[in-house]
């Protein structure tokens, strides 16, 4: 934080829209966000990937913070687990950072006969040397089985599972271990065959969405504790420690809610109700600040956790969403706004499609970029629109003294108008990594 380099380069997931697909590829995006830079904002190399029907989603490295006393390792190589069509790629980010190319596949049946699971999700490298990837489902799509896949840092082939023990969470999705404390934390999205069709209220009264999250024993490779956090706690996707290593709020692991997002009586949308969807999450690198990204509503915010009991909204910016004032959403009841938020203009003459979703924050803590992608067949769903015309990567100025947000009117990387059709743009990466690729131990 105190000594990292401004970013320069940043990595993005692109996904072909699902009626697009079968003539497109899906590619890794880098784009230039140096403002001396005469390509600022501008996508300046594409890794096309071979399998049309992959969906690329989250991204990690070979290694991170956590090989810190290990000079053999080197942040040379990304690792994207795909959660559609279940292989996993690896790119070589070293030999040119500008240029990044494919150097390995490992296979949908590697995948899937090795370890029984499927739609691999967050990726984390372990002070091991070894790579280590969540999974949502088991290899058929199903609910009732989730687990972690062992990567070998050298070859990247398949070691197992690193789970033990026939206990193990119906469904998975996030990650975050701290080994100081002996301890993982790991998160739910829902059964493979039930979103990947797109968002059905009947599923979840059936069961097929998580509301749980799940503490392991680091050490030992076991479910030690599954905490169920209820109606109000579905679908809890993203989980993040403080940065700082020897931070910790008990040794007996229990979930209090210190932020509630309250639900908006609507009138012409799919519900009466429209929940709020924190589908992003991230600690700045001081631990002062989180910052969430609230996908149906359209906002993102910032909150102080000095004191993390209880946490201050110090800033937030709306930026789209699903009820602003020139759609067919009314807003008949609202406990945090008096009023609909006004839609945004681009600096390109554009309307702003879709809501925030994936944010990533540079290392000195001033800026905070966000793209508006969730899932495919989710954007299809519920921002259409964005789907069509393919997303945006915004940029967000950061007041670190007082808190506050401002959207950065003169940044846009505007993925509609990319050279072969529209793309929806996801997780963004730093070549150096930032605030959610880094563990500490």
């Amino acid at each position: 934080m105190r000594n990292g380099p401004r970013e320069r380069l940043v990595y993005l997931p692109c996904i072909v829209p699902p009626d697009s697909r079968q003539n497109r590829a899906n590619y890794v995006a880098t784009v230039d966000v140096d403002p001396q830079s005469p390509t600022y904002c501008k996508v300046i190399h594409r890794l096309y990937i071979p399998y049309t029907s992959d969906e690329l989603h989250h991204t990690g490295w070979n290694a991170c913070s956590s090989c810190h006393d290990d000079p053999s390792k080197k942040r040379d190589k990304m690792i994207l687990p795909c959660l559609d069509g279940d292989r996993i790629y690896v790119v070589d980010m070293g030999t040119d950072p500008r240029e990044p190319r494919l150097h390995k596949i490992v296979e949908t049946i590697d995948v899937q006969k090795q370890t029984g699971l499927g739609s691999p999700h967050t990726s984390h490298c372990l002070a091991s040397g070894q790579i280590m990837i969540s999974c949502v489902g088991d290899a058929d799509g199903n609910g009732g089985k989730s687990g972690f896949i062992l990567l070998d840092g050298q070859d990247f082939d398949i070691i197992g599972n690193w789970e033990k023990g026939s206990k193990v969470p119906d469904f998975g999705y996030d990650f975050w271990y701290q080994p100081r404390h002996n301890v993982m934390v790991s998160s739910e999205w829902g059964a493979p065959r039930a979103w990947k069709g797109g968002f059905k209220v009947d599923d979840v009264k059936s069961g097929l969405y998580g509301h749980k999250i799940h503490v392991w024993d680091w050490q030992q490779h076991t479910l030690k504790q599954s905490l169920d956090l209820g109606p109000d706690g579905m679908i809890p996707l993203e989980v993040r420690f403080l940065h700082n290593p020897d931070a910790a709020e008990g040794t007996n692991w229990a979930a209090e809610k210190v932020i509630a997002v309250p639900d908006k009586g609507v009138s012409g949308w799919a519900l009466p109700n429209m929940p709020g969807l924190i589908t992003d999450i991230l600690v700045s690198l001081d631990d002062r600040f989180l910052y969430f990204s609230n996908w149906l509503h359209g906002d993102i915010r910032q909150y102080d956790i000095t004191d993390t009991r209880n946490p201050k909204l110090v800033g937030q910016v709306w930026l789209g969403g699903s009820i602003c004032t020139d759609k067919n959403v009314k807003v008949t009841r609202d406990t945090e706004r008096s009023t609909q938020p006004e839609p945004i203009t681009l600096k390109n003459g554009k309307r702003l499609e879709g809501g925030p979703q994936m944010i990533q924050m540079s290392l000195d803590g001033k800026r905070l970029y966000v793209t508006n992608s969730l899932y495919s067949a989710w954007d299809v769903q519920f921002y259409p629109e964005m789907a069509r015309q393919g997303s945006v990567m915004l940029q967000i100025d950061v007041d670190t003294e007082r808190g506050g947000l401002t959207l950065n009117k003169n940044f846009l990387v505007d993925f509609g108008d990319e050279p072969n059709g529209p793309v929806l743009a996801h997780e963004i990466r730093y070549p150096g990594g930032d605030c959610t690729s880094d563990i500490w131990i």
